[in-house]
C-alpha cells in the first residue's frame, strides 16, 4: 500500500469536480482529482463508437454554464469552443411545423402563421418568465442561506435573502412561486391556446425529471432551464465543439494547468477519517491518498451513504438522503446516419438541424408518454429531443454521413415485471418509430444505433438510478433542502469533508456552479 501527500482531493472526474479541482489548484492547492472511469467528464463524454463517428454519450449539450467559470478559469486559452444552436424545430404532429431561430420579428410570424392570439402574448410569456428568471438569478447564483445555523454569518446570509425577496415586486414574486410548485400546462395556459405552441413550451418542464407537463413542480423544471445563457443571451444553449467531452477535456486542461493532478482508473473506496475529520481517501485496491480536504463530486447518496460511514453522520442527514427521490426516467437513443433525415415539409433546407429536434408535439402527448412512466413501464410513443451534432459540428462524423443524439423520455430505472437488459432494443424500436413517424425512411438511414437506459447511466457515471441531474429537481429537494436541510453550503458534519456534485445547490445540467461555489466555500474555510 502506498500513501501520497496533497492539500486537497477531488472524487470524481465530471464537470463539477473538474471545475472545483481548477479552482484549488488555482488558489494554490497541490489538488488531485480521483476518476474511475479512463476517461474524464463523467456524464459529459464524447467517444467514437463507429469508426469516424462521434458520439456524446450522455449529457449533450451546453446548457446553463455559468459565464464566470468560463473568465476564471481561462477557459478560452484551452479551447472552449461554444458552437451555438439558433433554432428550434417543433414538428406540430399533422405535417407543419415551428421553426424559432435568432430573429425575434420571424419566431412571432411563425407563431401567428398558427395563432394570431398566440402571437399576441408570446411578448408578455417571454417577459414574464425573463423577470422570474432575474428574480431568481441571485438565489441560483449563491449558497443558500443556513437557516438552521448559529454562525453570525448566517444571520447575515438569511437578512440578504429576506432583503432580495421583499424587492421582487408582488406580481413577479406570485410568478416565481407559481413556477416553483405548479404544473407547466397551468403556466402556459394563461398565455396560449395553440397545442402545438405550448407542447413546444412545456418541453422544457419534463428533462429528466419523473414529472408530466400537468405535474405539480414540472413548471419548476421549466424555471431551471431557462437560467442558462450564452454571450448574454438569457435561454440560449449551445453546442461545444467536439460535444461535451470536448468541454470536459477542456475542463482538464485548465485544472491541470493551474496545477491539479488527475488520475483516471481511481476507483475511490471510502473517505478515510480520524477523530471525525477527513483526512484522505482509500481507492479500491488498496492505495490511500491522504489531504485534509476531501471533496466528492458524487451525488449524495454516493457521498453520504457510500464514501463514508453512515454511522459517522447525523440521523437526520441520513434519514433526509435515504428519503432523496432519484428514480431517473431518461435514456439516450443515440443514431449513426447514412445522410440527413428529411421531413416532408422541408425536403429544401436544412434551416431546421440548426439546434434541438423537439418531438413531443402537444401537452396531451407528452402527458401520456408519461403515464406509461407512473406504473413502471416506459413510453410507448416517447418524448424525444434530438440533435443532429454532425451539422453544428461536422467533425462528429466523416464527410455526408451524421450522428443523431436523441434524449428520450419516458425510460424508468425500474421496471415493472421485466429488466433493461431484456427491453433495451424493444425501448430503442419505440424511438425510431417515432423519429419514422416524423421522417419517412429514418429507419433506412441508421447504420448504428447505441440505446442508454438508466442502468446504463448508473453502471457508467455513478448517477443512482440513472438520475441525469443526481437528484430530482423538486421543491423539497432544492435550494437550502439540497441535499438535506443544513447542509445546503457544501460543507458535511465531517470536518475537510465537502460535497460538490449536481446533488447540490443550484443542481444538475453542465452548470459548474456547484463545483465553483464549494471550492469558494472550501477557500473561505481554509483561510479561517
Amino acid at each position: 500500500m502506498s500513501s501520497h501527500e496533497y492539500d486537497a482531493i477531488v472524487v470524481g472526474g465530471g464537470h463539477n469536480g473538474l471545475t472545483h479541482a481548477a479552482y484549488l489548484a488555482k488558489s494554490g492547492l497541490s489538488t488531485l482529482v480521483l476518476e474511475k472511469n479512463d476517461l474524464v467528464g463523467g456524464a459529459a463524454i464524447t467517444e467514437e463508437l463507429m469508426p469516424g463517428f462521434s458520439f456524446t454519450t450522455f449529457s449533450y449539450a451546453l446548457s446553463l454554464l455559468r459565464p464566470e467559470i468560463i473568465h476564471e478559469l481561462d477557459l478560452v486559452k484551452h479551447g472552449f469552443l461554444p458552437l451555438m444552436m439558433p433554432s428550434s424545430f417543433h414538428p406540430t404532429g399533422d405535417g407543419d411545423y415551428l421553426l424559432f431561430g435568432d430573429d425575434h420579428a420571424q419566431n412571432l410570424q411563425e407563431i401567428r402563421r398558427h395563432s394570431p392570439r398566440d402571437a399576441d402574448a408570446y411578448e408578455r410569456y417571454h417577459r414574464d418568465l425573463d423577470k422570474a428568471c432575474q428574480a431568481v438569478r441571485p438565489l441560483f447564483d449563491n449558497p443558500p442561506p443556513n437557516l438552521w445555523g448559529s454562525d453570525p454569518q448566517d444571520a447575515v446570509d438569511v437578512k440578504w435573502l429576506l432583503d432580495h425577496l421583499g424587492g421582487i415586486d408582488r406580481s413577479t414574486m406570485h410568478d416565481v412561486v407559481r413556477l416553483l410548485t405548479g404544473s407547466a400546462a397551468d403556466w402556459l395556459d394563461d398565455y396560449f391556446e395553440h397545442e402545438a405552441i405550448k407542447g413546444y413550451h412545456a418541453s422544457s418542464s419534463i428533462i429528466g425529471s419523473k414529472v408530466g407537463p400537468m405535474s405539480p413542480g414540472s413548471a419548476l423544471v421549466l424555471l431551471f432551464h431557462k437560467m442558462g445563457e450564452h454571450d448574454g443571451h438569457l435561454g440560449s444553449w449551445a453546442f461545444h465543439k467536439g460535444g461535451n467531452g470536448g468541454f470536459t477535456q477542456v475542463l482538464a486542461r485548465a485544472a491541470t494547468a493551474f496545477g491539479a493532478e488527475i488520475r483516471l482508473g481511481a476507483q475511490a473506496s471510502s473517505v478515510l477519517t480520524e477523530n471525525g475529520r477527513a483526512v484522505g481517501v482509500v481507492l479500491e485496491d488498496g492505495t490511500e491518498f491522504r489531504a485534509p480536504v476531501v471533496v466528492s463530486a458524487l451525488d449524495p447518496r454516493r457521498t453520504f451513504l457510500d464514501l463514508v460511514e453512515p454511522r459517522e453522520l447525523p440521523l437526520d442527514l441520513v434519514d433526509n438522503v435515504r428519503r432523496m427521490k432519484f428514480r431517473g426516467v431518461s435514456s439516450k437513443v443515440n443514431f449513426a446516419l447514412d445522410s440527413l433525415p428529411v421531413f416532408p415539409a422541408l425536403k429544401d433546407t436544412v434551416d431546421h438541424f440548426g439546434g434541438f429536434l423537439n418531438i413531443g408535439p402537444t401537452i396531451e402527448y407528452v402527458e401520456k408518454a408519461f403515464d406509461a412512466a407512473k406504473y413502471g413501464w416506459y413510453s410507448e410513443r416517447p418524448f424525444i429531443d434530438a440533435a443532429v451534432q454532425s451539422v453544428v459540428d461536422p467533425d462528429m462524423a466523416p464527410p455526408g454521413k451524421h450522428v443523431m443524439s436523441c434524449f428520450v423520455q419516458y425510460a424508468p430505472y425500474e421496471l415493472r415485471g421485466s429488466d433493461w437488459e431484456t427491453e433495451r432494443q424493444a425501448f430503442g424500436d419505440k424511438a425510431q418509430a417515432v423519429l419514422e413517424e416524423h421522417f419517412p425512411g429514418f429507419g433506412d438511414l441508421v447504420l448504428h444505433r447505441e440505446v442508454v437506459t438508466p442502468v446504463d447511466i448508473e453502471a457508467r457515471t455513478g448517477l443512482s438510478e440513472g438520475n441525469i441531474f443526481a437528484g430530482e429537481f423538486l421543491a423539497p429537494q432544492m435550494y437550502f433542502f439540497r441535499p438535506a436541510p443544513g447542509w445546503s453550503q457544501y460543507r458535511t458534519p465531517i470536518d475537510g469533508y465537502y460535497q460538490c456534485g449536481s446533488g447540490t445547490h443550484p443542481g444538475g445540467c453542465v452548470i459548474g456552479s456547484p463545483g465553483r461555489l464549494a471550492a469558494q466555500q472550501v477557500l473561505r474555510d481554509s483561510a479561517r
